[in-house]
Formats: C-alpha cells, sequence, structure tokens
C-alpha cells in the first residue's frame, strides 16, 4: 500500500494527492497566484481515512514544495489554515 502524497500541476493549479490501491483517497487543490505563491483552497479525505493522518501528510509535502520552489503558501482553506495555526515550523512558507 502506497500513501505516498503525490503532486499534479496542470498550468496554474494543481493537486497534492495520496493514491490507495489506486484510487485518489485524499487531495488537496491548490492554485497559483502568480509565480511566487499558491493558494490551498480545499481539502478532501474520502471517508474511511479517518484518523490515518493523510491531510496532513499532504500540507507537510505543500510545505515542503513551497520551500524547494521559493514560493509561498496562503491556506484558505480551513483544514489547511488549521495545520498551520498548530505548527509553528510550517510558517516560514506562509
Amino acid at each position: 500500500m502506497n500513501n505516498e502524497v503525490q503532486l499534479k500541476i496542470d498550468g496554474n493549479k494543481g493537486f497534492f494527492y495520496i493514491d490507495v490501491d489506486g484510487k485518489h483517497e485524499a487531495m488537496m487543490t491548490f492554485v497559483f497566484a502568480g509565480e511566487d505563491k499558491i493558494i490551498i483552497d480545499h481539502t478532501e479525505v474520502k471517508p474511511g481515512n479517518e484518523g490515518k493522518g493523510f491531510g496532513k501528510k499532504m500540507v507537510v509535502k505543500a510545505v515542503e514544495y513551497a520551500r524547494e520552489n521559493g514560493i509561498k503558501i496562503i491556506p484558505l482553506c480551513p483544514f489547511a489554515k488549521s495545520v498551520f495555526d498548530k505548527v509553528p515550523e510550517f510558517r516560514d512558507v506562509l
């Protein structure tokens, strides 16, 4: 079972996702705001995956992506915002 977070970018938008047995079980969507910011607008974890930490894993991946690419994150999604509120170490990308 591969619970690695993957990334797909399509033009000015994209999503981080986790596949389990070939199916999208979790997804966090974002749009680019200019060249150097992404806006996380929605996080969705399919029923039955509660407690697996999928949502947080996707935020962690977004933070890594932002750091690697020198961009900032605007967490409009309430879930993503709650993770940033709880984890001060991630705030360098805000």
